[in-house]
């Protein structure tokens, strides 16, 4: 029970009142206050209705309601409170001082001065405060030291809504955070709002923590799903569950379109950090250094995280050789078109250079283009998802995607299975998927193969080479409404760009695209030439961008 204003109001009545008073108290109540010489005509019950409600609850609370008339004699009302703990004995609660009835009267009295949690605001609390929240589920961060957690939590001023909750510890010192850096996170995280991403509710500080709250509150995360499905996902029914699949792809690259719109990038997208609440709902984790396993990384620099090496794009852990670098991203704007059976292969550009040993770095390489890193992690998300719809197990993805490395003998070091380094097995992969796809009848399958080229794109070694994310988005887009026959797609957002795909048209299955590069011989793209042919091999339209 939390006691806000409205609470206090409706609880403290006459009738109330008298339930806590004798007889001669209760005819106590109508008669003229004590104090003021005559100058005033109002009664104690007055004094109480309209100036000491909380003082009175706090009274009930210590067992001594019938001090209300000391009190008011004394002219205390609730704009005096908070009183400070030296100043409770000028209450004179007790006939003489009592040091213990002093305290439980300074601690009680917060418990009615509550102030709220608000959206989009920032709260100090000092140690005494009542913090108005409560916790529904509470469970370590994972990754994190005893110092920080992560909860789902309410709030009474905001009924049916759940959060999530970080904890972090601020001040000074070793394993703490400053607090003009967690001021400074919780103001850059503020403005970026979005359905699909978890987003800055509100914080505060108290007793030496910084608390932040988001939405929306997940219940498990890709990682966990691609395990195992969880009930509200299995409970669909197959078309649906089909449906929700594809559109979570799109949602997902909409969203990443917000991000790179704004000048952010994600940084940190994996499966764990691809998460779903129990109404199917999908969202990335917050892009702000107070997730947890930016904590958790920043205070054990010397982790090596596996999934996030998996994931991440291969110039975030190689040192990019000179032939292989390039000064500007390209654009490559392409028609997605269903790959028949018959033409089922997929080619993932990338560097002829491979890394030098020597080139490895021991932690991420924050110096390159963190949106075209963004592209390639959400490649291989995107890659997942497919694979999890035409029912394939991630663990024998990784297991293909490592199975190049695997060596006589017993024992040994943990496989590399990462998409950056297995792209030939990733490949290989992406085309059994599609050649599955084609022997299904569901309308929706027949965006499992034009889908993959774009994955393929995503996921060329060469950052430069890799679309937009704005272009991933319009693909998916067309793929859906095209090839699946999705009437809506989810999250049909215009964010301020028109790359002219007004008058797309997704060719037929019998149709197939011939992508030609061609290059310097620096490595730069010099041209890109798409050509669409029918089955039987004549040209139609071409394209070309110099």
């Amino acid at each position: 029970m939390w006691w806000d204003t409205s609470l206090i109001e409706a609880t403290v009545t006459r009738q109330f009142v008298c339930s806590h008073l004798l007889p001669e108290e209760i005819e106590r109540l109508d008669r003229a206050l004590g104090f003021g010489g005559g100058l005033t005509d109002g009664t104690y019950w007055e004094w109480i209705q309209d100036k000491a409600k909380k003082i009175f609850l706090i009274l009930v609370d210590l067992g001594v309601p019938d001090q209300i008339f000391g009190v008011i004699d004394d002219a205390w009302d609730d704009t005096d409170l908070p009183i400070a703990l030296d100043q409770v004995e000028r209450l004179a609660l007790t006939a003489t001082r009592d040091d213990r009835v002093d305290r439980r009267f300074y601690y009680r009295q917060f418990q009615y001065l509550l102030h709220y949690v608000e959206k989009g605001q920032h709260a100090v609390y000092h140690d005494v405060e009542v913090v108005p929240i409560e916790v529904v589920d509470r469970r370590p961060g994972a990754g994190l030291n005893a110092s920080h957690s992560v909860d789902k939590v309410q709030l009474p001023n905001r009924p049916g809504e759940i959060f999530s909750r970080r904890r972090i510890p601020v001040g000074t010192g070793n394993g703490v955070l400053p607090y003009e850096e967690f001021l400074y996170e919780v103001n850059s995280t503020k403005n970026v709002q979005n359905d699909h991403l978890k987003s800055y509710f509100a914080s505060y500080t108290h007793q030496g923590f910084g608390y932040v709250l988001f939405t929306p509150a997940s219940d498990y995360s890709l990682k966990s799903i691609l395990a195992s499905l969880p009930a509200p996902l299995k409970a669909l029914p197959k078309n649906n569950r089909r449906l929700r699949v594809m559109n979570w792809v799109h949602c997902l690259a909409d969203t990443l379109c917000y991000l790179h719109n704004r000048g952010r990038s994600h940084g940190n997208i994996r499966p764990s950090t691809i998460l779903f609440n129990t109404e199917n709902h999908v969202f990335f984790t917050d892009i702000s250094r107070l997730r947890s396993e930016a904590l958790a990384n920043s205070s054990d620099k010397a982790a090596f995280d596996k999934e996030s090496y998996d994931y991440a794009a291969p110039e975030q852990w190689f040192r990019p050789t000179a032939c292989s670098s390039a000064p500007h991203r390209k654009s490559i704007l392409y028609s997605p078109v269903p790959a028949s059976p018959e033409n089922g292969s997929f080619s993932i550009n990338r560097n002829t250079d491979m890394p030098s040993p020597a080139s490895i770095l021991s932690t991420p390489n924050p110096h390159l283009n963190p949106q075209a890193a963004d592209i390639f992690s959400l490649g291989c998300v995107i890659l997942e998802l497919l694979s999890m719809q035409m029912k394939r197990q991630t663990r024998s993805f990784a297991s293909h995607r490592a199975a190049k490395h695997k060596t006589p003998g017993r024992g040994g070091a943990v496989l590399d299975s990462s998409f950056h380094k297995n792209l030939s097995q990733v490949e290989s992969w992406m085309a059994g998927l599609a050649k599955d796809a084609s022997k299904k009848d569901d309308q929706v399958f027949r965006g499992i193969a034009p889908m993959l080229k774009v994955v393929a794109r995503m996921l060329s070694a060469a950052p430069h080479d890799r679309p937009t994310a704005q272009e991933v988005e319009q693909r998916i887009y067309n793929i859906l409404k095209e090839c699946c026959q999705i009437e809506e797609p989810h999250c049909v957002h215009q964010y301020g760009w028109d790359f002219g795909f007004g008058n797309l048209r997704i060719g037929q299955e019998s149709e197939k695209l011939t992508i030609a590069t061609k290059r310097h011989s620096g490595g730069t793209l010099k041209s890109l030439e798409y050509r669409r042919t029918n089955s039987s091999g004549s040209g139609s339209t071409a394209y070309r961008r110099d």
